[in-house]
């Protein structure tokens, strides 16, 4: 629909409306923990961090003739492959990935964490 608000921006709306409530004490706690929680999840519809993260792991696992792989498999993958000395430091993109994959998860769970800024400052650009 032309002109309809997308889910990031519904969720920013919400968010700024309750940054603008006048309250005090526990309601004002309240309010400001459901703003910070709707700030991740504004970063999160915006980010994507899984598909970042998906891409760059996917290239490190053995093709097992899936299409997509969802995150969490393809670390317990990495794991299993790392568990059993199938793949290493050595290995080809294996840290650049991993990087990429976390510093993807940094930039919206705490994009202002000291640490991801130098290192996504220093990151190569995919």
């Amino acid at each position: 629909m032309a002109g309809h608000p997308d889910a990031a921006a519904l969720v920013a709306a919400v968010r700024d409306f309750l940054g603008g409530l006048k309250l005090d004490g526990r309601d004002a706690f309240h309010a400001k923990v459901a703003g910070n929680v709707l700030a991740i999840v504004e970063r999160e519809l915006v980010a994507r961090p899984d598909a970042a993260a998906a891409a760059a792991l996917a290239p490190i696992v053995p093709d097992d003739g899936k299409e997509e792989e969802d995150v969490p498999s393809l670390r317990t993958q990495i794991c299993t492959a790392l568990r059993d000395g199938s793949l290493g430091p050595a290995t080809p993109g294996l840290l650049d990935a991993l990087v990429a994959a976390n510093l993807a998860a940094l930039a919206v769970d705490n994009p202002r964490y000291s640490t991801f800024l130098r290192r996504a400052a220093a990151a190569p650009q995919r």
